[in-house]
């Protein structure tokens, strides 16, 4: 009961706002609007809910399936095949963009008329408009990573039509700017759970730091978070410690940095995701849509059997094979057609992941530090104490920084598999190709590594070129 009143306070607000900037854009950039606490919460809400909302729903989905590890069904098959997306995938990722963009609007409404708030504090202010930056900052390092270069919109061109699209630098520095901002502005701790603090705008900069290969500032921000004593992993000894992390009834855990926040009542059907009845993913009668992977892949095979988060696999046909494995990652037994499982973006052991790659690239090679980092998440998932010595640990003297940086990119790979991290891992460090043939057997069309700009948006913004702004392939 506890999670389901919190995130309802959360989502029906949220929803509610949503409803309304649609019906009626300017509704909320009104002298009439912005002036109370109440109305710069809700103003700051509608800048959440489109990413929060089912139809976002597309962007893990289509992420997961371009994993080299895991594979989709129905719809999602065709992109196991590595030769291009399919026009129902084009149609899914259209709707992603519409949802990204409705929440950089929304988040440019509050930067724009919140400071003439007449009775929201100094303060208030100043943490609104610090989750609007960071609300903005994520959604334009998403686009970037999917699209590359994308027209930049903000509160300074909030009504204009056409608009260019801004090179990488622009983007990203508009991303590091806005978190920047967001860093110094936000509290400690969120305003609500699903929402932003200090410390996921850290968490966030840290990762982005990391795309641009700043290995510098991807140490030091990553190291803030682990130093601030704040987050923990949560331990493990058996399959249904995993509840603890990811369950259904779970309202948060030591280890949640940032999670989208969903109940049963006011979710999601993400059915290739979530586990619901106990008999495969059936949310939907005897229609399987399923990620999965099989017994005889490299990555399944490589996968030490003591490792309890394997148990996270189950055997089961799917009119694939009996060598079949599905995923009870989120598992809520008491769902319907959505599940009540909160969906994580960021946990602490991928800012301690963070923190060793970094580390590792910025010394030439490992250091304890960076050592200590990779052995706490890989102690907990044999059933160790994360912050004590075991059995399992891994030795300096094993790596130089080539053998250390895979083993955190693979410990990665286990530790986050169905969370939609892998694919950005393999792109941003060149080895996408590679791990596609060696993982699946195909060739990856490189066109896929950025999607399709939309028709609509190349109709819309008299700014582009239909062609020459358009990305490779389409």
């Amino acid at each position: 009961m506890k999670k389901i009143l919190l995130i309802l306070s959360v989502l029906v607000i949220n929803i509610a706002c949503t409803d309304e900037l649609i019906e009626d854009p300017k509704a909320i950039a009104t002298a009439t609007f912005y002036n109370t606490e109440g109305e710069a919460i809700a103003a700051v809400n509608a800048a959440y809910a489109p990413i929060i909302a089912s139809d976002f729903g597309s962007y893990f989905t289509i992420l997961e399936s371009l994993s080299d590890i895991v594979t989709g069904k129905g719809s999602l098959a065709a992109i196991e095949e590595y030769n291009g997306y399919s026009a129902a995938n084009i149609s899914n990722m259209d709707g992603v963009w519409s949802q990204i963009f409705l929440a950089i609007r929304n988040a440019n409404l509050v930067l724009e008329n919140l400071p003439n708030g007449k009775f929201v504090s100094d303060d208030k202010k100043r943490q609104f408009l610090g989750e609007a930056k960071f609300v903005r900052a994520f959604c334009y390092f998403t686009l970037v990573r999917l699209w590359g270069e994308v027209p930049i919109r903000t509160e300074a061109n909030l009504s204009e039509l056409n608009v260019p699209k801004g090179t990488y630098t622009e983007i990203f520095d508009l991303i590091v700017n806005d978190l920047k901002d967001a860093e110094a502005s936000l509290p400690d701790t969120p305003r609500i759970l699903g929402t932003a603090s200090k410390w996921v705008a850290k968490t966030l900069l840290a990762d982005v730091y990391l795309h641009l290969a700043d290995y510098s500032n991807a140490m030091m921000k990553a190291d803030e978070v682990i130093k601030s004593g704040k987050f923990s992993l949560v331990p493990v000894g058996k399959y249904e410690d995993f509840e603890n992390i990811y369950g259904a009834d779970l309202t948060t855990s030591s280890e949640e940095i940032f999670y989208f926040k969903y109940n049963d009542l006011v979710g999601w059907s993400m059915m290739n995701f979530f586990h619901i009845d106990g008999s495969g993913y059936k949310p939907y009668g005897a229609n399987y849509f399923a990620f999965y992977l099989t017994s005889d892949q490299p990555f399944y095979q490589g996968w030490d059997e003591a490792d309890l988060r394997k148990t996270l696999l189950y055997k089961w046909d799917i009119g694939l094979g009996s060598n079949t494995f599905l995923f009870r990652k989120f598992i809520d037994p008491k769902g319907t057609t959505n599940a009540s499982n909160d969906w994580p973006i960021y946990r602490y052991p991928e800012v301690l992941l963070i923190y060793a790659e970094a580390a590792n690239r910025v010394s030439k090679g490992p250091n304890k530090d960076a050592l200590e980092c990779l052995n706490i998440v890989h102690r907990r998932a044999y059933g160790y104490s994360p912050t004590s010595p075991s059995p399992v640990d891994f030795k300096l003297g094993d790596f130089d920084e080539s053998s250390f940086h895979n083993a955190v990119i693979q410990e990665k790979a286990y530790e986050t598999i169905l969370e939609c991290k892998r694919w950005f891992d393999i792109k941003r460090t060149g080895i996408v190709d590679k791990a596609v043939k060696e993982n699946t057997g195909k060739t990856l069309n490189t066109n896929m590594l950025l999607w399709p700009i939309p028709v609509s948006e190349l109709q819309y913004n008299k700014a582009l070129d239909p062609i020459r702004d358009q990305n490779p392939g389409y």
